[in-house]
């Protein structure tokens, strides 16, 4: 280890002489009591180190210790329903030690070192492995496997491999390579700054089905994509990733509480152990790995915390896995950025956040993706990233939205007003867009229906017309409007009312399949359809927009999945009597 002495203290931010044996991103201890730290700038032989914890007593004079390695985390059994905090500490842990106040300097390992792990080994002795190759098992939860992989930068031959019950430290292979021979455990470690490698990068071409239908019709996000939902306060950015993380069509789901209210994080913590996965039945935490960074924990924490998650998401997807990574939110992370940069007196760049703000989001976003993992296997996995913005007074023209934009090929935007209307999810389908859904149509089309992305562009319309005409209604009024348009009016009035709105505290509701996205939307514009060809026979506008079968379809959503196709060939024989009704009548009064 290198040692020097701290120089000066400003806030999070400690500069010490004497470190010219450390490097760029070293790990340090800082003082007696060993504050976690990290170097962020070399000036000759001083360091200019961010430190994860308050820095209350720390003085010129006091000593810094570097441990000659990166921030790391620890991956292996153990991650699946941990609560670790911005640099993998485990929560849980430090309050059985330490009770509710986290003390400073503490160190406790991110893996429980005295657990027993079974592992199953699927390698045998002789076989020749490389990167990234499975040597065998660990049944973390009833939901999730771990795969233990050959660590990064080992390739040789097996010389010995074991089954049994080990804890994350004990040796369970050994592998003979060209530089020697190399023990094989539970546990491996890696640089949250680092990406890890795989082998090839696909383009995306399968959508990740949410379950709301706002998304999964009108803005899809496609499995390794990246999306942000920018929105004011109390616009439901928490709500829509807790919707995103119960119903999202992952295996793992990575959430970040990254500098938020210290009860929005309570909220999570306590919600999250009492959801149940639909998938299996069983809590969501059998397959989540929480990261707590609350606003009163130290800012620098705040910006390693992002990384950290991103690191423990990529180790899943090297399994071949699909993992939802939900960070929220990346304003407050580059807040902190913006924070630590002015304590190094560097240059502000807009708004005074530092002049990298993009490259870094980029660096963030880039890590997301579908990829072939490294091992002869080549395994499919997939990260998707979603980013909670929260823009001051909800304008997203400050920088860290629009750097964001650049970067992200969906943007939910969220919008105050619809969330005081009680719509939720309070998206604004006029201001949203997806740039995956042109390479997402062959998979709707082949595993939904072959209309569906018509039918999609039908309602899009749709409602940007309503826009329009809600503008002259608001000059004239609108009885001025033909009964066409007052047809488009009522249309639009039930995509939005019936189809867009998702009640989530609905046990129905709160998820809706494909194939009921597909078979509401369809019956929504079928009325509309009949009705305009019926306007156009003579029929009653009036009576056409009573009809009892309205009601019927806006109930439709909340129909059980397995009575779905039954139920929908109902209403489509109640809507066709009922438009004939209204014609034959009209043909009754006319003679």
């Amino acid at each position: 280890m290198s040692q020097g002495k701290v120089v000066k203290v400003s806030g999070p931010l400690v500069v010490a002489s004497g470190m010219s044996h450390a490097d760029m991103f070293d790990v340090v201890r800082v003082g007696e009591i060993g504050l976690i730290g990290e170097i962020i700038e070399m000036r000759g032989d001083e360091a200019s180190i961010q430190v994860y914890e308050e820095t209350a007593g720390i003085g010129p004079g006091a000593p810094v210790e570097t441990t000659g390695s990166q921030l790391s985390v620890e991956l292996g059994p153990g991650l699946i329903e941990s609560i670790y905090d911005g640099i993998q500490r485990p929560l849980e842990e430090m309050f059985r030690l330490q009770g509710a106040n986290i003390a400073r300097g503490i160190q406790v390992s991110a893996l429980n070192r005295e657990k027993q792990w079974e592992f199953v080994a699927t390698a045998r002795v002789g076989d020749e492995v490389e990167a990234g190759d499975i040597i065998g098992t660990v049944q973390e939860t009833v939901i999730v496997q771990q795969k233990i992989m050959i660590p990064y930068g080992v390739k040789g031959t097996i010389k010995s491999i074991k089954s049994g019950t080990y804890t994350v430290e004990e040796v369970v292979a050994v592998v003979e390579t060209a530089e020697g021979d190399r023990e094989i455990s539970l546990m491996q470690k890696w640089p949250v700054r680092v990406g890890r490698p795989y082998k090839e990068k696909l383009v995306p071409e399968m959508p990740l089905i949410t379950g709301q239908r706002v998304i999964d019709t009108l803005f899809p996000i496609a499995k390794g994509g990246v999306a942000a939902v920018p929105g004011p306060f109390g616009s439901g950015k928490t709500v829509v990733q807790h919707q995103l993380a119960k119903w999202a069509d992952a295996d793992i789901v990575v959430y970040i509480g990254c500098g938020e209210r210290g009860n929005e994080m309570t909220d999570v913590l306590m919600e999250f152990p009492e959801l149940k996965d639909p998938r299996s039945g069983e809590s969501l935490m059998k397959r989540t790995v929480l990261i707590a960074n609350t606003s009163d924990m130290p800012v620098a924490a705040r910006e390693a915390s992002i990384y950290t998650g991103i690191t423990i998401a990529e180790y899943f997807r090297d399994m071949g896995y699909s993992v939802a990574l939900m960070a929220d939110s990346t304003s407050r992370w580059a807040e902190a950025l913006r924070e630590m940069s002015g304590r190094l007196e560097e240059m502000p760049g807009e708004e005074g956040y530092p002049a990298y703000l993009a490259s870094r989001l980029a660096q963030f976003y880039e890590r997301a993706g579908r990829v072939i993992s490294l091992g002869k296997e080549g395994r499919l996995g997939a990260l998707s990233a979603i980013g909670a913005v929260s823009p001051p007074g909800g304008d997203i023209s400050e920088p860290v939205s629009q750097a964001t934009l650049r970067i992200v090929k969906v943007f939910w935007s969220l919008d105050a007003s619809l969330a005081r209307a009680r719509h939720f999810p309070a998206i604004n389908w006029l201001n949203s867009y997806s740039l995956y859904i042109e390479r997402l149509t062959p998979w709707f089309e082949d595993n939904v229906a072959k209309e569906f992305p018509r039918l999609r562009q039908r309602a899009v319309t749709l409602l940007q017309e309503e826009a329009s005409l809600n503008e002259i209604v608001q000059l004239v009024g609108v009885d001025a409007l033909s009964f066409e348009d007052r047809l488009k009016l009522e249309a639009s009035k039930s995509i939005r009312e019936d189809y867009l709105h998702q009640n989530a505290f609905h046990d129905v509701d709160t998820f809706s399949s494909m194939n009921k996205q597909y078979r509401l939307m369809k019956l929504i514009l079928a009325w509309y359809d009949e009705s305009k060809e019926a306007v156009a026979k003579g029929a009653s506008f009036n009576k056409l927009a009573v009809l009892p079968v309205r009601e019927t379809i806006g109930r439709f959503k909340y129909v059980e999945e397995k009575e779905i196709d039954e139920v929908y060939e109902d209403i489509l024989k109640q809507l066709n009597a009922e438009v004939s009704e209204t014609l034959s009548k009209e043909d009754e009064d006319d003679d």
